[in-house]
């Protein structure tokens, strides 16, 4: 609960730097509604909720480029998170609309919803005229003069662009003891991409901005009414309600921009959080700091006086300077006779460094001429080997040759052929993927085939079957000229023999089986069994199961092929040919590194004879002005010596300013111990005050915010959640160019 108070408290006053940590462009989420004014003391958090739905809103605000409203459109998401048949609902949209499935609502005698859920969550449309709770409006100014956005298309100079923020959505809530207005406190973020070809020199006023590179992307964030509802002055603390881009644009244009209203900042804090006690306790531990701090002058006071007692010291020391000086006196005179010497040596060493430093241009030309011809030759190799390559040279030749070798790596080469062969293959994998759904189709269209006859079989069989009296009639009929009775009393008189009576059996069966294969020939039957075929193919066809089997088909065929062209001769020959060029060119590299050494060396040896002959010169130049400073030396020898004396002189009058230094650290104790009692504990004793009336306006700020949880209505039982997107329209910058 500590920790959860510190958050809130930075919230509540670190609104002006919330945007520091911000690094990207952002979308906007708004609100225009005006709820009804309301007096409430309860408190309300995000968390609760009792019922089967969690209704999630967003309110899109389509504006124009100085921010009015053209349209508002509202986007509802029903989470049935118990898997309810019916969902209660409460909305005041028009023109509602079930976008994501086919579920439908009916209304009940106080026009509140009745989704027929069936167990799913419901997402719907709709528009309203209804009021946004937060208005935005947009302003811009060229060279320090207003304009309109229409007008400043295309046009160029210093621009800036203003977004102002008015809450009008507010509760009637009791604040000790009195009615306040509490404003819902909205956190606006608004961001925007702006062209890095048309903006320079980019500022923004309670934003951040970030380079992206082709464009910077700028957010910015407002809380409007939370001045208000804090009840802050501005002299000491400002918390921002507007945004403000300066820049200098040419061709101005810029396209959409996004703001985002929402409470959401808040949700994951409640005023039972909002205790205190630690920031009291920092009022305190400022109290004890100005008790150490009167500790520390007290304890300065006490060092004074010990250093005054130990004044008796300082004085010996003096004395002991006073015979350095002396001392100090005799070694310059030393001093003065090696710097006569050092010049007469340092003028023969500049001579001697002249002589060689002229022969160090020759000595550069000859060693680069070299390796240039060296640069030459091996430009031919590259070209005869048939490598085009830039010309190289001395600055760039291993970067250059490194790339060659880099591009001939057996690995890199494989790679580069192998992208080549898979490149060329996917692009004929629509052919591929063709072949494989006709091959495809041809076994489905056999089995359905197979099938569709069994099954249509199954059907005329028992039909005919039905029919098996007028085949044995015709039977008998034409194999022993008796009718169904004669033939049945013969069997029963024992006159058919077994024999004779399987044989009529068996016609009767080849009769009623030739006769179900003359209907299925016959064009009805026929005809159904196409259509059958044609349908089931189509629907295997369609089915996730023959989309994979093709989907696998098709990867397998392209893998082959890919295998199959990485073999052929053609490609293996690519590959040693480059495994081959690649050891030529290292080296060369390395015959051209051996001599880079070189040169460099001697680069490097005719720079430090420069730079010896210059330091030479320098030295020379030197021991001439410490041979002349010498005298000056001497004298400033004798000055100082003469200055400690005079130290030595004047101890006493220093012993006097350490009594009047302690004398004063004395006066600083008292005064930091007045100040301690006339104005930092009167600070303490205010801070604890405002902290209570500060914590009640920021609990009162969080029970709005979790107060407000829809903008077109939600139903008692349902936990609601609202975020608000204005997207205002661009700005084309061409039609108006000068």
């Amino acid at each position: 609960m500590k920790n959860k108070a510190i958050k809130v408290m930075a919230l509540g006053l670190g609104a002006s730097i919330l945007f520091g940590t911000a690094t990207t462009a952002v979308y906007a989420l708004n609100s225009d509604t005006k709820a009804p004014a309301k007096e409430s003391t309860a408190v309300v958090t995000a968390t609760t909720n009792s019922g089967t739905a969690t209704k999630d809103e967003t309110v899109y605000v389509f504006a124009g480029t100085d921010g009015a409203v053209q349209k508002v459109l509202v986007n509802d998401w029903l989470q049935n998170s118990k898997n309810a048949e019916t969902l209660n609902d409460q909305s005041t949209l028009s023109n509602i609309e079930n976008v994501k499935g086919d579920e439908e609502f009916t209304t009940d005698k106080e026009g509140n919803l009745i989704w027929t859920a069936n167990g799913e969550d419901i997402y719907y449309q709709g528009t309203t005229d209804q009021k946004i709770p937060v208005e935005m409006s947009i302003h811009y100014t060229l060279d320090g003069t207003e304009i309109s956005a229409e007008e400043l298309a295309g046009k160029s100079g210093r621009v800036t662009i203003r977004f102002d923020y008015k809450n009008t959505q507010y509760e009637e809530v009791k604040i000790n003891g009195k009615n306040e207005k509490v404003y819902v406190p909205f956190v606006m973020l608004t961001g925007m991409l702006l062209d890095t070809d048309a903006f320079h020199n980019v500022t923004v006023c309670n934003g951040k901005m970030e380079n992206l590179g082709n464009e910077i992307a700028v957010i910015g964030i407002a809380l409007p009414g939370m001045q208000e509802n804090l009840a802050i002055n501005k002299e000491d603390l400002e918390i921002p309600d507007y945004v403000e881009i300066t820049a200098d644009v040419e061709n101005f244009q810029m396209t959409t921009t996004m703001t985002i209203a929402s409470t959401a900042l808040l949700d994951d804090f409640n005023s039972e959080d909002l205790d205190f006690s630690e920031l009291s306790k920092s009022v305190d531990k400022l109290a004890d700091g100005m008790n150490q701090l009167m500790d520390g002058s007290d304890k300065l006071y006490n060092g004074l006086c010990t250093l005054l007692d130990q004044s008796n010291v300082l004085i010996s020391g003096i004395d002991q300077l006073a015979t350095g000086a002396t001392r100090l006196q005799s070694g310059a005179d030393a001093l003065s006779s090696g710097a006569s010497q050092l010049h007469s040596g340092a003028s023969q060493l500049a001579d001697g460094l002249d002589s060689l430093n002229a022969n160090s241009d020759a000595l550069n030309g000859g060693a680069e001429q070299v390796f240039n011809t060296l640069l030459s030759t091996a430009n031919t190799q590259l070209a005869a080997a048939g490598l085009s390559v830039p010309t190289l040279s001395i600055g760039n030749y291993a970067e250059v040759l490194d790339g060659v070798i880099a591009s001939l790596d057996e690995t890199a080469v494989y790679q580069a052929a192998l992208q080549q062969v898979t490149d060329g293959v996917n692009a004929r994998r629509g052919e591929i993927e063709t072949m494989v759904t006709e091959v495809v189709k041809q076994q489905v269209e056999a089995e359905v085939t197979a099938q569709v006859t069994a099954a249509v079989r199954q059907t005329v069989t028992p039909k005919v079957q039905e029919n098996e009296v007028q085949f044995r009639t015709a039977v008998l009929k034409q194999a022993l000229n008796m009718t169904t009775q004669e033939y049945e009393a013969a069997v029963q008189a024992g006159l058919v023999t077994q024999e004779q009576q399987d044989t009529v059996n068996a016609a009767v069966e080849s009769a009623m089986a030739a006769e179900v294969e003359k209907q299925m020939e016959s064009e009805e039957i026929q005809g159904k069994i196409s259509a059958l075929i044609q349908q089931t193919t189509a629907e295997k066809m369609a089915s996730d199961e023959i989309h994979a089997i093709i989907a696998s088909n098709t990867d397998i065929q392209v893998e082959k092929a890919i295998s199959d062209t990485m073999a052929s001769p053609e490609i293996q020959a690519k590959l040693q040919a480059a495994a081959e060029g690649a050891q030529s060119v290292i080296s060369l590299k390395s015959s051209l590194d051996s001599y880079n050494g070189f040169y460099l060396g001697v680069i490097a040896y005719t720079s430090g004879v420069s730079s010896a002959t210059a330091g030479a010169q320098e030295l020379k130049a030197g021991t001439d002005t410490l041979t002349n400073g010498m005298s000056d030396l001497e004298t400033g020898v004798d000055t100082l010596s003469d200055g400690i004396h005079t130290i030595k002189d004047k101890s006493p009058a220093l012993i006097d300013g350490i009594a009047q230094l302690r004398d004063g650290a004395k006066q600083l104790d008292d005064g930091l111990k007045k100040l301690m009692k006339e104005g930092i504990q009167k600070i303490i004793d205010l801070a604890d005050k405002d902290l209570e009336n500060l914590t009640a306006r920021l609990s009162a700020s969080i029970d709005v915010a979790h107060n407000y949880t829809s903008f077109s209505g939600v139903d008692q039982n349902t936990h609601g959640r609202v975020k608000f997107i204005y997207r205002t329209d661009s700005i084309d910058g061409i039609k108006n160019a000068e």
